[in-house]
C-alpha cells in the first residue's frame, strides 16, 4: 500500500512541468532573501505587505494607476514574444531587438512601481544622478537598435519618448515652476505611455504575424 502511495505521488511529481518548478523557486528564494534583509536593514517584516493607501475620494490616483497598468505591459509583451520567436526561429534579425526592448521596459516598469530613484536617494544617491543614468541606458538601446527601430512605427516611439522625457523634466524641475500642479507632469506622462505601450504592441504583433509568414 505504502509502495503505491509512493509511486503515485512520484509519478505526479514527474508530471510538474519545469518551468513550474523554477519560477516558484525563485520566487520562493526571493521572498526568503527579502524576508531577510527586511528583519536586519528595515522596520517591522509585515511591512513588505502593507496595501496600497485608501484614496482619499473615488478618483483620487485613478490615472496613476491606469499610467502603472500601462507600464507592466510592454515588458510582458516583449519578453513574451521574444521567448516565442526565439524558439521559432532562434536566427531571427529581431530576437536581439526584442531582448533589449524587454530589458528596458523591464526597467522601466520598476522604477515606475518601485520608485527606484527615489529609494535610491536613502544611499545618497541624488535623484538626477540616477535620471542621467537612465539617460545613458536609453542612449545606448537608441544606438544599438536605430536601424531596426527605423523599419518601425518610429514615429509613435519619438512621441512616446519626447512626452517621456518632458515629464522627466517637469518632475526634475518641478520646484523651479510658477503654477504648482500634477497635471503639469502627470499628462505628458500618461499620454507618453499609451503611446509607449501602443508602439510596442504594434512592434510584437507584426513580428509575430512577419515570422508566421515565413513559416507558411
Amino acid at each position: 500500500m505504502l509502495t503505491r502511495i509512493k509511486n503515485r505521488i512520484l509519478m505526479l511529481l514527474k508530471k510538474i512541468p519545469t518551468p513550474f518548478i523554477i519560477c516558484n523557486s525563485i520566487s520562493i528564494l526571493l521572498l526568503i532573501l527579502v524576508i531577510i534583509y527586511a528583519q536586519k536593514f528595515a522596520p517591522p517584516v509585515d511591512g513588505l505587505f502593507i496595501p496600497p493607501a485608501t484614496p482619499r475620494y473615488p478618483t483620487a490616483g485613478l490615472l496613476t494607476h491606469t499610467f502603472e497598468v500601462l507600464c507592466s505591459i510592454p515588458p510582458v509583451i516583449c519578453g513574451f514574444t521574444f521567448f516565442i520567436i526565439r524558439r521559432i526561429n532562434p536566427n531571427n534579425s529581431n530576437n536581439f531587438f526584442l531582448l533589449g526592448s524587454t530589458i528596458l521596459t523591464t526597467g522601466f516598469f520598476f522604477n515606475e512601481i518601485y520608485r527606484t530613484h527615489i529609494i535610491l536617494q536613502y544611499f545618497d544617491i541624488a535623484k538626477l544622478t540616477t535620471i542621467r543614468v537612465y539617460g545613458v541606458i536609453l542612449i545606448v538601446y537608441l544606438s544599438l537598435f536605430w536601424k531596426t527601430l527605423r523599419e518601425t512605427p518610429l514615429g509613435i516611439m519619438i512621441t512616446a519618448f519626447s512626452l517621456i522625457i518632458i515629464a522627466v523634466l517637469i518632475d526634475s524641475f518641478y520646484s523651479y515652476f510658477p503654477m504648482k500642479s500634477l497635471l503639469i507632469e502627470g499628462v505628458p506622462k500618461l499620454l507618453g505611455m499609451i503611446n509607449f505601450t501602443l508602439y510596442f504592441c504594434l512592434v510584437c504583433y507584426q513580428t509575430i504575424l512577419n515570422t508566421w509568414k515565413e513559416l507558411e
